[in-house]
């Protein structure tokens, strides 16, 4: 199936929306709708057909075989208001996390994506004009300057942290509290039962983890859990 996906190109077709567009002209209403629809799914197949690609190209930075789905976007997005911007997203990936952003009322110049990996971050560039996508490393974010004014107030992460050495881990958390304000928090999803953050790693960063929610419809089921620094009298 994996192979079927790489050696067609069912997606090659970058004019196939023009083609369905002319197909529609003049058919009225329900034939537009039925455009809509077909490139909805054209999109859906695209998004999937790309992730699987890199996740073939590099397993144990993609972490799974298919990219989040709209009920753990939600999940992850569910407690975030546009007053809590600007955004910092790690590993903004195919932009699963980046829409249901959007869809909150965050506007996209209020996000800044990083990603490392230079196809999906010139796709973002492309979904998401008006965004700051960085491609570069998170685990090396504490020095550069993100934000122009002031810091992010919140930061969501779809990187898969059980799947990197502590050292990557511990640059990863660092860098992104570096660019959070005091009372900012990270959010990020495991597919296993516990953090995915060690607590020796949350002690020595001064963070507490708190299970938000349990995504059972997702493939595979995920956890989605708040990172914060802890008060100073150590709770």
């Amino acid at each position: 199936m994996l192979r079927k996906l790489f050696t067609e190109d069912t997606l090659a077709a970058q004019g196939a929306g023009a083609r369905l567009l002319r197909m529609a002209g003049g058919a009225g209403r329900r034939a537009t709708g039925q455009v809509v629809r077909r490139l909805h799914r054209h999109a859906w197949v695209a998004e999937r057909v790309r992730f699987v690609r890199a996740w073939r190209a590099n397993p144990k930075s993609i972490g799974a075989i298919l990219p989040s789905s709209a009920r753990l976007a939600a999940a992850m997005t569910r407690d975030l208001q546009p007053n809590d911007g600007p955004c910092l997203e790690l590993g903004a990936g195919t932009g699963s996390f980046t829409r249901a952003l959007i869809a909150k009322g965050f506007t996209q110049a209020q996000l800044t994506l990083v990603e490392m990996d230079p196809q999906f971050a010139r796709q973002l560039r492309e979904e998401f004009p008006e965004a700051y996508v960085y491609q570069g490393d998170a685990a090396r974010l504490a020095d550069v300057p993100l934000f122009v004014d002031g810091l992010a107030g919140v930061a969501i992460c779809g990187l898969p942290l059980l799947n990197m050495p502590l050292k990557a881990q511990i640059g990863i958390l660092r860098g992104t509290f570096a660019q959070l304000r005091p009372a900012g928090a990270l959010i990020l999803f495991t597919y296993g039962p516990r953090c995915p953050v060690p607590l020796r790693v949350l002690d020595r960063l001064n963070l507490r983890a708190r299970r938000v929610e349990t995504v059972i419809a997702n493939v595979p089921p995920a956890h989605v859990w708040k990172l914060t620094r802890r008060t100073a009298a150590g709770v």
